[in-house]
């Protein structure tokens, strides 16, 4: 379902110190926005930053950029970044909001970023044969990702979907990308490492649909 249009979310946006208006404006400069040399990580497609925000509280050592298409969208992860932050009495420093379409990602970032992990959390499945190629993790967009990622660099992909989580398999080893990690229930797993749930993840587990989840790397050391 569509995001009703919010017309306080550009404005607040625009106002925020963590939102990037001019991305393209920041290729190969991400560590000077962040101002430090932290590692960055990237989410791409952050909906309302219910992952985000818990996952960059408890990172302060990492920087996270997080994409989105959709300024509406971005508004309320604005919101929740912040109201997480300030609970804990925090301001936020390792967070960037940025409005953009994916299909640009190469226009942003850039292998001087040294973007060393990925996040895919419940992307559009796509399902219809003619609409593959949009997604996330089709093969178009994984070799995409290599250009901008460090050596050691990793993918974390979750989604509900079956079949794209099994066509995501095939794109991996279609790119030589080695699973290091996979389960098709992630909440009954025996996955030791927090895992920072997602606005979709919570509302697919409530409706008792599992979370289908990977860790690859984007480079085959062999």
């Amino acid at each position: 379902m569509r995001m009703r249009r919010k017309k306080w979310a550009r404005p607040e946006l625009e106002a925020s110190s963590f939102f990037i208006q001019d991305s393209f404006g920041y290729q190969g400069k991400w560590k000077e926005f962040f101002n430090n040399p932290n590692p960055i990580h990237l989410e791409l497609g952050c909906g309302k930053g219910v992952f985000l925000k818990d996952i960059a509280l408890d990172n302060p050592d990492i920087n996270y950029i997080a994409i989105d298409i959709s300024a509406d969208v971005l508004g309320c992860a604005k919101r929740n970044v912040e109201k997480r932050f300030e609970k804990e009495k925090r301001v936020v420093n390792n967070v960037a909001l940025v409005a953009q379409d994916i299909e640009k990602i190469n226009d942003m970032i850039v292998k001087e970023d040294e973007i060393s992990r990925v996040y895919i959390n419940f992307c559009n499945p796509w399902p219809k044969k003619r609409h593959k190629k949009r997604r996330l993790t089709h093969p178009t967009k994984l070799n995409k990702y290599k250009e901008f990622v460090t050596k050691d660099a990793q993918l974390y992909f979750k989604t509900d979907d079956d079949e794209l989580f099994e066509e995501t398999l095939e794109y991996l080893n279609e790119c030589n990308m080695p699973v290091l990690y996979k389960t098709y229930d992630l909440h009954k797993s025996e996955y030791k490492d927090k895992s920072y749930s997602t606005e979709h993840e919570e509302m697919f587990t409530r409706d008792g649909i599992p979370t289908k989840f990977l860790i690859a790397k984007f480079f085959n050391e062999e």
